[in-house]
C-alpha cells in the first residue's frame, strides 16, 4: 500500500544538537563541517580548572587590590634605592675644608649612613630627605625599604625554601610510605606544637645571635632568625601535605599509574605534587605573613636584625622611646609592616577561596 505524500513522515531538515551547545556557540563553516563546529563549541565551553581558579580570583578585588599593593612595595624597594643614591646634592656634614669632605647621596641615601650634625636630627620630609631623619640623622626613606628587602628576603627563605622545601619533602614521604618516617614526623609535629615557636625562637637567637655573627658577618643575624622561623613552621606544612597525600594516594589515578608499572617517584612528581599545588600555595602565602610579623618581634626585642642595619622591627623599637615627639618617625615602619601584613592576609583568603573547589561563584 503506498502512502500519500501528505501521510508520508516529514525528514528532518536540519540536524540534533546536544543541549550542551548553544545556537549562538555553534557555527556551521561554508563546506558544512558539522564536526568540526560542534568540537569548536565545546572547547569554547571548557575551562581548565587552573584558568577557573584564576577566574574567581580575579573577581576578588581585595586580594587583587592587595596584589597590586605588595607587588608595588617589593618593586620599590628593590628598585627605588638605586635610583634615590644618584638623587641629590653633594653636602657638607661637620668641617668640609675642601670638596673633597663633601658626602654625596651614594652616602646619606644609605640604610647606615649616621648624621654627624644636630641639624641632621629628626629632619621633616623634604628634597633632600623625601620622609625626613631619624634621630640619628639616618634617612627614614632609605631605611624604610631596606626594611621592607629585609622582611622578603627572610619569607622567602623561610617560607620558600624550609617551609615548603621541607614541607613537601616529608610530608610527601610520610604520606605516601608511611611506616617509621611518618611516625617520626607525627612526634616531631607534636613536639613543635607543644613548644610555642615564637618561644623557641626568642631562645635560639639569644643564645646563637653573636656566635652567628662572627660566623656569617653582618647577615648571621638574618641567616640564623630565618632558619630558626623556619624550623618552627615547615611541621605544619608538612602536616598539611601528608593529609592530602593520603588522599591522593587512593585515587582511581594513582592506582592505574601504579598497575602500568610507574615508579613510586613518577607518581609522586606527576600526580601527588601537581595536586597539591593549590594546597601549597595557599598555605604558604598565609605563612608568609606570620614570619613577617615574627621576625618583627624579633628585632623589636633586640633580638634580630640590629642597629646600623635596617629593619621594620628595628626602626618601630628605635623611636619607641620618642613616639610622643616624633610620631612619624614610629608610625611611617609600623603602618608599612601593618599594609604588609594585611596585603598577604587578603592575598591568602583569596587564593583559598579562588582554588577551594567547594567554593561557589
Amino acid at each position: 500500500m503506498t502512502l500519500n505524500e501528505q501521510d508520508r513522515p516529514t525528514k528532518p531538515t536540519g540536524t540534533y544538537l546536544p543541549s550542551v551547545l548553544s545556537a549562538s556557540a555553534l557555527v556551521l563553516d561554508p563546506a558544512g563541517d558539522l564536526a568540526m563546529a560542534q568540537e569548536t563549541a565545546l572547547s569554547a565551553t571548557s575551562v581548565s580548572p587552573l584558568r577557573d581558579s584564576l577566574r574567581r580570583f580575579g573577581r576578588d578585588k581585595r586580594a587583587l587590590v592587595s596584589l597590586v599593593i605588595l607587588g608595588l612595595m617589593i618593586l620599590t624597594a628593590f628598585i627605588l634605592p638605586v635610583i634615590y643614591q644618584h638623587i641629590g646634592p653633594a653636602i657638607c656634614e661637620g668641617r668640609c675644608l675642601t670638596s673633597a669632605d663633601l658626602i654625596g647621596p651614594g652616602v646619606y641615601h644609605t640604610a647606615e649612613h649616621i648624621g654627624s650634625t644636630l641639624e641632621s636630627y629628626d629632619q621633616g620630609p623634604s628634597t633632600l630627605h623625601w620622609l625626613g631623619t631619624n634621630g640619628q640623622g639616618q634617612d627614614l626613606l632609605a631605611r624604610l625599604l631596606d626594611g621592607i628587602k629585609v622582611s622578603v628576603e627572610v619569607a622567602v627563605l623561610v617560607v620558600g625554601v624550609l617551609d615548603v622545601g621541607l614541607g613537601i619533602f616529608f610530608g610527601v614521604l610520610a604520606g605516601y610510605f608511611g611506616g617509621l618516617i611518618d611516625l617520626l614526623l607525627a612526634r616531631f609535629t607534636d613536639i613543635v606544637f607543644a613548644f610555642p615557636g615564637l618561644l623557641l625562637a626568642f631562645l635560639v637567637t639569644a643564645i646563637f645571635a653573636l656566635q652567628a655573627q662572627a660566623t656569617w658577618g653582618s647577615s648571621g643575624r638574618l641567616i640564623l632568625v630565618s632558619i630558626t622561623l623556619g624550623i618552627t613552621i615547615w611541621p605544619q606544612m608538612a602536616r598539611y601535605v601528608r593529609g592530602q597525600t593520603l588522599q591522593l594516594k587512593s585515587q582511581q589515578f594513582v592506582e592505574a599509574s601504579r598497575t602500568i608499572g610507574s615508579t613510586p617517584f613518577q607518581i609522586i612528581t606527576r600526580h601527588i605534587i601537581p595536586n597539591i599545588t593549590s594546597l601549597i600555595i595557599v598555605a604558604a602565602t598565609l605563612d608568609i605573613a606570620g614570619t613577617v610579623v615574627n621576625e618583627g618581634v624579633l628585632s623589636l626585642l633586640g633580638l634580630g636584625i640590629q642597629a646600623p642595619a635596617s629593619s621594620l622591627g628595628v626602626m618601630i623599637y628605635e623611636e619607641l622611646n620618642y613616639l610622643p615627639y616624633h610620631p612619624w618617625e614610629d608610625l611611617l615602619p609600623a603602618l608599612v609592616l601593618t599594609a604588609i601584613v594585611l596585603s598577604l592576609s587578603f592575598i591568602g583568603d583569596g587564593l583559598r577561596d579562588a582554588f577551594d573547589p567547594r567554593s561557589k561563584d
